[in-house]
């Protein structure tokens, strides 16, 4: 059903940017419009993951300069029968991780110096096996391709205030125009907020599978949400664009451009993830809250080793 859903989602965003390209062309101007789509998608299909790492200044890891990282990403991908992804690292004290790449054998993940410092290796891994979780629900391409039209249905909008539109197509003139360019924007904001929500709350459910151990994202998550609004990603705020692929929305809050939030409230992220733990049978530890701030997290050495999950 999300999948349906999500499907639906991309049709509306299609059928919105061709309806612009028509409103300020005509035919042809829905032909263009059509074409500059297919062009722009093409480009971010071979090239989005170098884009986005370059973007935050991502610096690539391995086994000498990042041992317990890359090996955590190495078992967790196991579990998810996925290809191992190449590993990268940011300079950002924000708390905060992404993937990226075209499909999972052109996948990286990306996880912020302030997200190994802050969590838990427990907590770490609940996150990035939600970052797997979306490589292998190919998220990373949807979420391209609809950023991608989104930002292509704004710049279509403000070429169609700068030069009026078609009157013909466009009854009401510059009262038309200057609605186009106010509401279609708006419009593919709100899709792409849907279509993020929606592969979000997959990607948690399939992280906590990947990992075995939903509350490790659940207290991930708890700890996060506060450091993500108090400490800024200044990358993020200059490429507000990219926002969406972070598991945490990175952006402050006090630019227009986090009107619409493409993320879920944390709170109901959390709810659902301690639901699928308690349906397992796992039980937090009342003496150790999720909101805790730091320690060994919902689960000691002792437990990982009795009921299994992804350390050896």
């Amino acid at each position: 059903m999300n999948y349906f859903r999500t499907a639906i989602f991309l049709a509306i965003l299609t059928a919105l940017f061709m309806g612009v390209g028509f409103m300020i062309g005509g035919q042809a101007g829905m032909i263009i419009a059509f074409l500059v789509a297919l062009a722009m998608n093409a480009f971010s299909y071979w090239n989005s993951d170098k884009m986005v790492l370059r973007m935050h200044g991502a610096e690539e890891v391995d086994q000498s300069s990042a041992p317990e990282f890359v090996d955590m990403v190495r078992q967790l991908a196991e579990n998810a029968d996925l290809p191992m992804p190449r590993t990268y690292i940011m300079h950002s004290d924000q708390p905060n991780a992404f993937a990226t790449g075209r499909d999972p054998d052109h996948a990286a993940v990306c996880a912020t110096t302030g997200l190994l410092d802050m969590l838990t290796m427990e907590e770490a891994a609940g996150v990035i096996a939600h970052e797997l979780a979306h490589i292998k629900n190919r998220d990373t391409l949807i979420m391209t391709i609809t950023a991608t039209i989104a930002g292509a249905i704004s710049m279509l909008a403000n070429f169609g205030l700068f030069f009026g539109g078609n009157r013909n197509n466009n009854p009401l003139g510059w009262v038309g125009s200057i609605a186009l360019v106010l509401l279609a924007p708006l419009a593919a904001g709100i899709v792409q907020m849907a279509i993020s929500r929606s592969r979000e709350y997959q990607a948690d459910k399939l992280g906590a599978e990947i990992c075995q151990r939903p509350l490790w994202l659940a207290s991930a998550l708890k700890k996060m949400a506060g450091a993500t609004r108090e400490i800024p990603n200044m990358t993020a705020e200059d490429n507000p664009a990219t926002a969406h692929l972070f598991i945490m929305n990175p952006l402050s809050g006090k630019r227009m451009d986090n009107l619409f939030s493409t993320h879920p409230n944390p709170e109901n992220r959390i709810e659902r993830l301690v639901e699928i733990a308690r349906e397992w049978g796992q039980v937090a530890d009342e003496s150790a809250p999720l909101s805790a701030g730091s320690g060994s997290g919902p689960w000691d050495s002792q437990d990982q080793d009795e009921n299994g999950g992804p350390w050896d």
